[in-house]
């Protein structure tokens, strides 16, 4: 039933600085960009970022791990383009590692290097 992650979707309070900020920590432009919603084509998964609505609070309510084949590389670099440490790298065992920072809008992001996880080939 169940496929795998497909969407993860942030709110954020000022869509224009999230979205100049992942463009930035991606390297690539969103492929959906609309004032209600901001949609990023990660290696097959959807990084969403929508407009906080009344009663939603920003922040860290959300904690998705996207895979990378170097955390620490990754980790730094989005250290150096303004994310704030969370939680430093940690070797969770058998060789995984996983860190996470705060984008600009105080949302957690996660990132995970698995050397036992592959994506599956479609069939």
């Amino acid at each position: 039933m169940f496929q795998g992650l497909r969407t993860v979707i942030y709110r954020v309070d000022d869509l224009e600085k999230a979205k100049a900020w992942y463009i930035a920590i991606l390297e690539k432009k969103p492929y959906f960009d609309q004032p209600f919603y901001v949609g990023f084509n990660v290696g097959g998964f959807e990084l969403g970022l929508q407009p906080a609505e009344d009663g939603v609070i920003c922040g860290t309510n959300t904690i998705a791990y996207w895979g990378v084949p170097d955390a620490k590389k990754a980790y730094a670099a989005l250290l150096l383009k303004g994310a704030t440490e969370h939680e430093k790298i940690q070797d969770v065992g058998d060789g995984i590692l996983v860190a996470t920072v705060l984008d600009p809008c105080g949302n957690i992001f996660g990132v995970i290097e698995n050397p036992h996880f592959k994506i599956a080939e479609p069939k």
